[in-house]
Order: structure tokens, then sequence, then C-alpha cells
């Protein structure tokens, strides 16, 4: 039966009258929970736990460092980005937010799962390393690793021979989007074990203020090397602002988000959510803090440009399609950014339906799971270096590993591949990086859009 429903209007909308049938598909959403939790572990930098739960994972990279002085800093932890080896602050970053933002709002779905641990754990290891990285005052290391010369090799983390340099940010060199993002992120480290370990809470909440401090007194985008080239810097200020804010309950946390929001053209309605532009984010937590009906409309201006109706294709088996490369981790992002939305009483049936279509494609409805490890007939050819590599001991060559017809040597269980094209056309081809990159950014969305899903299944609906 076809559902028809009528997109609320506020402030002056046109009414739009859009079609959405929501899935009657089953899933297991603790177990992809679990699989996405397992992939975060399988792109852990530095010394592993003893309790590391990826077999084919050993320590790596363990003597990465920035200088001062005369002396080595530590910079060893946090995550590679994707395949490769590189750690990108920003995206990082992104990716620890959004991930915190997930548990803080569906922190009863890990509970039922019994991942709560796991998930706290996740976080640590992100925020530990993002400490880390501010090495002094006013000084943040912002990338490790070279990405021209990480490119270079492909092989297993454990075992890079390449030259790691570090690139920090201070007083002369800005990075108001890094600064910011990070801040955000460690926002959400406060909120999430305040009442379980408030010595580390309070740790987290005083390096997003000092962060805060650097982002907005230098302000300027931080040097890039052709790799996540940041758009603006605004957006991360508005969004840093507003995580301070739901973290402390300052007032002038909000009103300064408030005045990047008008400053940085807030309101605008965005390519996407992800890494570089955090506004339709920043929309959703502002009217989820406020209230206000300015922001609910500009939430709603967005989202709905996302549903069937909007101004975005669709492929044939119904997914939102935004762009080429990685076409699945903005149908994630957005998914859940509507779940939030619905939360707050934002188009609450139609937004969650259009968030259960979009992740039920990426676990199954599509023809099969998009999940590596999850479901039916999903990737086993991921472009993921150490899971293509063979067990340590057996050199890694292109011949046995990215050129090896057969399935990766190692199963990168929960990692989210980029996605079909325009047509569903997708096809298990490692070396086809535009369709079977992975990557800490892809999954954060995905991971917290079946968080909400799993917060539904348990309130009786779904």
């Amino acid at each position: 039966m076809l559902l028809v429903f009528i997109v609320l209007v506020f402030g002056g909308l046109s009414p739009v009258v859009v079609h959405c049938q929501r899935s009657t598909s089953h899933y297991e959403y603790s177990e992809a929970l679990h699989m996405s939790l397992l992939f975060f572990e399988a792109q852990r930098s530095g010394v592993l736990p003893e309790n590391k739960r990826v077999p084919w994972r050993f320590d790596s990279a363990v003597d990465d460092h920035g200088v001062d002085g005369d002396e080595h800093v530590d910079l060893s932890g946090g995550w590679y980005d994707a395949g490769d080896h590189v750690k990108f602050g920003l995206p990082m970053a992104s990716t620890a937010t959004l991930l915190g933002w997930g548990l803080i709002q569906y922190t009863d779905a890990y509970e039922v799962a019994g991942l709560l641990d796991y998930m706290r754990e996740t976080m640590k290891w992100a925020y530990d390393y993002f400490m880390k990285c501010h090495t002094r005052e006013n000084r943040f290391y912002y990338m490790v690793a070279s990405p021209g010369l990480d490119h270079r090799q492909w092989t297993r983390p454990e075992d890079i021979t390449t030259e790691r340099p570090a690139y920090y940010l201070d007083e002369y060199t800005p990075g108001s989007d890094v600064l910011g993002e990070t801040a955000a992120a460690l926002s959400t480290c406060y909120i999430i074990f305040k009442d379980t370990d408030p010595e580390y809470a309070s740790k987290c909440l005083d390096e997003a203020k000092d962060l805060y401090r650097m982002a907005t007194t230098w302000q300027g985008k931080y040097p890039m090397q052709n790799y996540f080239v940041s758009s603006q810097f605004g957006d991360e200020l508005m969004w840093a602002a507003a995580w301070l804010y739901r973290a402390t309950d300052n007032e002038t946390y909000l009103t300064e988000a408030e005045e990047f929001y008008e400053e940085f053209s807030g309101r605008a309605k965005v390519f996407a959510f992800g890494w570089d532009d955090k506004r339709a984010g920043v929309q959703v937590l502002l009217h989820q803090l406020t209230g206000k009906n300015i922001y609910a409309q500009r939430v709603v201006k967005n989202i709905d440009n996302w549903l069937p109706g909007g101004n975005l294709q669709y492929t044939p088996k119904g997914l939102v399609w935004r762009d080429n490369w990685g076409s699945l981790r903005y149908a994630a992002k957005m998914s859940f950014l509507a779940l939030v939305a619905a939360d707050n009483g934002l188009n609450t049936e139609l937004y969650r339906d259009f968030a259960v279509n979009q992740t039920h494609y990426i676990l199954g409805d599509g023809g099969h799971s998009y999940i590596v490890g999850f479901g039916h007939h999903p990737p086993r050819r991921p472009h993921h270096r150490g899971s293509s590599c063979p067990d340590i001991g057996v050199e890694c060559r292109n011949s046995n590993s990215l050129r090896y017809d057969g399935p990766n040597h190692h199963v990168l269980y929960g990692a989210m591949v980029g996605g079909p094209d325009i047509d569903d056309f997708w096809e298990d081809d490692r070396q086809n990086f535009i369709q079977n990159e992975v990557a800490v950014h892809y999954n954060d969305g995905f991971q917290s859009a079946v968080a909400g899903l799993k917060h539904l299944e348990l309130k009786g609906l779904l």
C-alpha cells in the first residue's frame, strides 16, 4: 500500500506531497552495530590492547611523533582514515562527533545490544588521540603521515616503511575547521563520560574549550595537501559552539553559535552533511537545543530535499543518490539527521520512514548487503590494504592483495563500502575505490542511523 504524507508547513514553506512506503524488511540492528564497532577497532593505530578483538591486527605506527624543540612528542593512536594509513584530523574528529551524537541520542540501543562498554572504548580511542595531539599551548597536530608518500605503498599497517611526518596548527598556522570539529568531538566526550568517569570527562571539556579558543582567536582554514580540502571554517565554529553549549549549558556558547550561524550562512541549503560541511547538522542541533522555529524551517527544507519528490535523484531500488563517490555515506548521514529531527517532532513518521528505507537499502534492500560480513551477499573485496594482505609473515604484494582475484584475506567486519551508481550498479572489485573504499567517515552516519533504528525497535515504533 502506498502511503501518502503531507510535509508540515513552517513559516510559509509550501506543502509538498511525498509518497513513501516504509520498508518491511527485518534486520538484526544489534549485529550491525557490533560489526561496525569491529570495523573501528580494525582501524586503530598505535599499541593495541591485550583484549583486542580483531585477530589479524597488531601494533602499528607506534613511533608516530611530532617535534617540539629537541623533544619528540608522542602522536601514536587514533584511527587510520580508510584503507590507507594516514591519520587525517578533520574527518577523524568529524567521525567522533557523529558517533558521539549517536551514542548520546540512542544510548539504549547500545545498552540492549550489550555494546555500551565497547562503544565507550571506541570513543575513548579517538578522544585520547585528540588530547595527545594538543601537545602544548597553542599547538595542535592535525595530520600524521604524508598522503603522497603513504599512498605509494600498498601494505598492512604493521609493515609501514614510509616516513610519517606530522603537521601542526598554531597562532601562525590557523585551522579553525579542524580545531572547531575537534572541540565539538571532545564536547561529546564530556557528555558521554560525565556520569561514569567525571575526571576524564572534565579533561575532555577543558581541552574542548581551549581548542575552541584557538579556533576563534586565529580564524582560517587549515593547510590542506589536496586531501580533505575544507571549503570553509565557519560551519565548524557554529558546530563547536553549539556542542559546547550542550555540554556546559553556558549561554555564551549558544550566543556565539547563533552569531556564527548568521555570519557564516548557517541557514544555507547544503550539498550534504559530512566531514566538510556541518551546517545541516547545526540546524538539527540548534533546533534540538532551542526549539526555535527558524531552525525548524531550515531542517525541514534541507531534509525534504532528500525525500522522494525533492530535488535529488533516486536509484530504481530506492537509494537517494547524491554523488557517485561513496554514494551510501550521504544517505546514511542524512538518515541519522532525519531520525533526530523526527525525535524533535518534525515530520516524525515521514522522516523515520525515510531513514528506515535508506538504512535498509544499505543492509540488504538494495539486493544485497553493502556491509562487509553482514547479511546477504556482502562485499568481499573492500578497498582496504590491511584486510587484503595475507597473514603477517607472508609478504604483501600487489599480486596477493590489491590485484588478487579472491576475497580479502581477512574479513573487515562492519565496514560499509562506497556504494552503487545511479542505476544501482555495483561490483565487488577491490581496485574500484569509488565503489569499494571504506572509511571511518563512511561508517559514522551508518552506525548512528542503525542505533536510531534499534532505539525505535525498542520503543515498539518499528
